[in-house]
């Protein structure tokens, strides 16, 4: 049986290497993220397909942010200067 709700990035439990990326990520930045993928998969996400996004398109992640790297974003978590 599959079981089929709706929730928001921001109450989502990511896992392994997804855990690891939106540690770094802002309520805002995952809600942005989270209209994009809403536009891109107008039928939603299982979980797994969500999770395997979080932790392998960082790059595309950065990109829809606005960065040149998902190392930017980390950088600017961390404060680090350019």
């Amino acid at each position: 049986m599959k079981i089929y709700t709706e929730k928001s990035l921001r109450d989502f439990d990511f896992w392994s290497g997804a855990r690891d990326t939106v540690k770094y990520l802002t309520p805002g930045e995952l809600d942005k993220i989270e209209s994009i993928l809403e536009e891109c998969y107008p039928e939603g996400m299982d979980e797994t397909a969500i999770n395997d996004f979080f932790w392998f398109e960082e790059d595309t992640i950065a990109e829809w942010l606005g960065y040149d790297s998902f190392e930017d974003i980390v950088k600017e978590q961390n404060g680090e200067e350019e």
